[in-house]
């Protein structure tokens, strides 16, 4: 798979965030097995979005939170498992981390899963603090200055 085919948009439309919720839907619900309840929150409706596509095709989504007044929490990302470990996510982060800088936040934090930790570190993340259970699923708290 050609990285360069891959676009990376902010959601704007009904439609794309429907696109978004069905990437999340498979990998955090049907794989992960999250809770819809946990997966699905009211965060979603003042976030801002992002959404990987491939030749038209939604292949994987990510979402930040302003979170205070310099510091954003990235969190939703997603993508499908035929398309992971090909750039996708680090796409999504790159594309989340450069708008949170555009808006002015100097600081960017996540929780990520134990399984994607050494992703994270890879794009500068560092992790704060021990491992902590979410929706089932080991955590560590990672952060980045932006």
């Amino acid at each position: 798979m050609n990285e360069s085919r891959i676009k990376v948009i902010a959601i704007e439309s009904a439609a794309d965030m429907d696109r978004a919720w069905a990437i999340r839907r498979r990998v955090f619900i049907e794989e992960q097995h999250v809770p819809e309840e946990i997966e699905m929150d009211a965060d979603d409706s003042h976030a801002f979005h992002a959404l990987a596509i491939l030749d038209g095709v939604a292949i994987g989504c990510g979402r930040m939170l302003e979170h205070g007044a310099s510091e954003v929490k990235i969190g939703r990302m997603a993508v499908l498992r035929e398309f992971r470990k090909k750039g996708v996510g680090a796409q999504i982060l790159r594309f989340l981390i450069d708008s949170a800088r555009t808006r002015g936040s100097r600081k960017a934090i996540l929780h990520a899963q134990l399984t994607a930790e050494g992703f994270y570190l890879r794009e500068g993340f560092r992790a704060v603090g021990g491992v902590f259970d979410e929706a089932g699923i080991a955590h560590r708290l990672m952060e980045r200055d932006l």
